[in-house]
This record gives C-alpha cells, sequence and structure tokens, in this order.
C-alpha cells in the first residue's frame, strides 16, 4: 500500500513539475500519452496488446484518482480533537484500502489481456517514468524574480 501512495506521490508531482518547467502548461494529454509510450516501450507492447491495455488502463486511473480526490479534501482541514483525528485516519485507511482492492482487481483484468511477466514490466515501467519527472522536475531551471522562502516544519 505505501508503494502505491509513494506512486501516486510521485505522479502528483511528476504533474507539478510538467506544469512548471519552462513556464508551459500542463497538458495531461501529453503526459499521459507520454506516459504511455514510455511504459509500452519499457514492457515490450506490441501495437494490439497496448490498443487493449491502455483504456483499462485508463479506466482504472480514472477510479483511482477519484479517490486522491476524497482524500485530499479530506485531509484539508485537521479535526480539533482526537476522535474527530481518530475518525478521519479511520476514513482514510478505508480509502487506501479501496485503493487498493482496485488495483488488484485491475491486475487480474490486465492479465487476461497481457501476460503477467509484461504487467510485471508495465508496473516497474510507471515507477520508472514517475521517478523521471520527478527527477526532472528536482533539476528544472529556478524561476528568476523574488527569491522562494521555504515552507516552515511545525
Amino acid at each position: 500500500m505505501k508503494k502505491t501512495i509513494a506512486t501516486l506521490a510521485l505522479l502528483a508531482f511528476a504533474i507539478f513539475a510538467a506544469a512548471q518547467s519552462k513556464q508551459q502548461r500542463f497538458s495531461p494529454d501529453k503526459f499521459r500519452a507520454d506516459m504511455e509510450q514510455f511504459i509500452a516501450k519499457e514492457a515490450c507492447l506490441t501495437p494490439q496488446e497496448s490498443a487493449k491495455f491502455f483504456p483499462v488502463y485508463d479506466e482504472m486511473n480514472k477510479k483511482q484518482r477519484a479517490i486522491f480526490s476524497r482524500k485530499r479534501r479530506l485531509s484539508k482541514v485537521k479535526p480539533a480533537d482526537d476522535k474527530g483525528c481518530r475518525e478521519l485516519i479511520e476514513k482514510l485507511d478505508k480509502l487506501d484500502v479501496e485503493l487498493k482492492q482496485i488495483q488488484q482487481t485491475y491486475h487480474t483484468k490486465f492479465m487476461a489481456i497481457i501476460p503477467p511477466s509484461k504487467l510485471f514490466d508495465v508496473i516497474k515501467a510507471e515507477e520508472k517514468f514517475h521517478r523521471r519527472m520527478l527527477r526532472n522536475f528536482n533539476h528544472r531551471p529556478k524561476p528568476q524574480g523574488k527569491p522562494q522562502s521555504k515552507p516552515q516544519r511545525k
């Protein structure tokens, strides 16, 4: 579950990084196309496999994004007391389990489309793509103008 959360956090950072690089607007379609091309190449998917695989993959991502949005909304405000914090943590835990169930369901669907060895390669390629996007984010040129202050941790 931690891997899934880390991967999705990397995805969020990658999206932010792409949006900030060279002051261009982020294009979800370009990001998705780049990711699909990278995954297809890394996992050695044939054009026929890609044509069957990526619509189902996009369907899974759409469901996962809906849960991430719910988690983000829930996490915006810290409850005032321990009881509220406990309830919030339990809700977030349930959403994490729901994410894992979606992933498990779709992995089964994917293995009906492509061999398990290629699915394994797809999973690794997706992680690699997100790591590269994060690395690009970390090495982007700093904007000119007033200096950015670091947020202070509490």
